[in-house]
């Protein structure tokens, strides 16, 4: 069950403790629900007047009557693939009135992958740290994040939304140094729908080790080096050959 299946049960308790002996209004929850894909969600349908006659979830959806007092009814409705409107009907005082529940359904992070390439680099060049997040809707409020151990190496917030349930993509390119070697590197996602009625939803990769290398040396500057140290030794010789035969002249 996700977050938001049990934060609808907690609503529910809720409500049967309100309602229980008493003519207080009952606990209606938001008008804006969250719900994963293919989950459920408690709905809990509580009339305006202490006498309410014919309290109806209207839906084409499987329902499940869990529990009724005169005020409310609290329904359970399953496999919820889609955005709902969910309509409370009921009648008081010989008026109908209806109440609409938005059931909006998001794709939660249920994977992260992190991927380094290479994975083994010699100390001073460049590697990538790529997160990939499948199959995620709303985009809207999607945090990932890149972890060297618990140093934040980068984090992107992703705006705007999509129709349909789409990867999360975040790279960056960084140095490789020495300590790198020492460190787990992760990758968080973070999907907040607190704005529209549901919670936080947060997953984290398994953790990826770099292998860090000593820099191989440069074997063109290595050549020059030792060009440069023979043609040294060359003139060095020259010159002493050169002062030994003019004091063999004078002597």
């Amino acid at each position: 069950m996700s977050l938001f299946g049990g934060w609808g049960m907690l609503a529910a308790f809720l409500a049967l403790l309100c309602c229980r002996g008493s003519g207080v209004k009952a606990f209606e929850g938001p008008e804006h629900l969250m719900v994963g894909s293919g989950e459920f969600q408690f709905i809990n349908c509580t009339a305006s007047c202490t006498d309410p006659k014919n309290i109806v979830l209207e839906t084409h959806l499987s329902k499940t009557l869990l529990e009724s007092q005169a005020q409310w009814k609290l329904f359970k409705v399953y496999n919820i693939s889609k955005d709902e409107k969910l309509l409370c009907s009921f009648t008081c005082g010989g008026k109908q009135e209806t109440k609409v529940f938005i059931v909006t359904v998001f794709y939660p992070p249920k994977q992260v992958l992190l991927t380094l390439w290479p994975t083994s680099v010699a100390a001073g060049t460049l590697f990538t740290i790529e997160c990939r997040v499948p199959a995620v809707a709303p985009l809207e409020g999607l945090t990932v994040t890149l972890l060297r151990g618990t140093e934040i190496l980068y984090n992107h917030t992703f705006v705007g939304t999509a129709p349909s349930p789409q990867d999360a993509m975040v790279s960056r390119n960084t140095t490789a140094h020495r300590e790198d070697g020492h460190h787990n590197f992760s990758c968080e996602a973070q999907m907040d729908l607190r704005s529209r009625g549901g919670g936080l939803v947060h997953r984290i990769s398994d953790p990826q080790r770099l292998e860090v290398k000593e820099p191989e040396p440069n074997t063109q500057m290595v050549a020059l080096i030792t060009t440069v140290t023979v043609l040294l030794l060359m003139v060095v010789t020259l010159v002493l050959l050169y002062r030994y035969r003019q004091q063999t002249r004078n002597t």
